[in-house]
């Protein structure tokens, strides 16, 4: 049987991706809004359709928290200190710059997710654990689809 020690582990790290879930979003639907050149409007609709994925997933992370006793993110300044995905404030960034950003962020993405997942599978949680397949998947799509617009 899991111990609390598991279950406190779990749940830091669900909030810990949660984070990178937002920062993700707000990235690329920044870059959404800021790209500009030659693929504008196929890199428009890219990146706005894969910040729709992110967001989705916000509230699932959350209430992953939650059903495991923990409280989750509280607003900005949380985000920001359990977050390890960057974040990028420029209103001005190349268009390849942005797809190589967001595919190095989804790179990153799925190894916390593993992470998380390991967390899961200490804690006893195989919901998360199954769910944490799921979302391996979605981010490994998005770095594929950026990785052959970056080739």
């Amino acid at each position: 049987m899991p111990g609390d020690n598991a279950k406190k582990a779990l749940i830091d790290s669900l909030n810990g991706l949660l984070a990178d879930y937002f920062t993700l979003y707000l990235k690329t639907k920044s870059y959404h809004w800021h790209v500009a050149g030659p693929q504008f409007h196929d890199l428009h609709l890219l990146f706005d359709t894969q910040a729709a994925e992110l967001f989705a997933l916000t509230d699932v992370i959350a209430e992953r928290v939650r059903k495991n006793g923990g409280n989750t993110l509280t607003g900005i300044g949380a985000i920001a200190s359990k977050a390890s995905i960057t974040d990028d404030d420029r209103a001005k960034v190349d268009a390849m710059d942005m797809v190589k950003a967001l595919r190095d962020d989804n790179v990153a993405l799925v190894k916390t997710i593993r992470a998380v997942k390991d967390a899961a599978t200490q804690a006893g949680d195989n919901a998360t654990e199954g769910m944490a397949d799921d979302w391996t998947d979605q981010a490994e799509q998005r770095a594929w689809f950026l990785r052959q617009i970056a080739a």
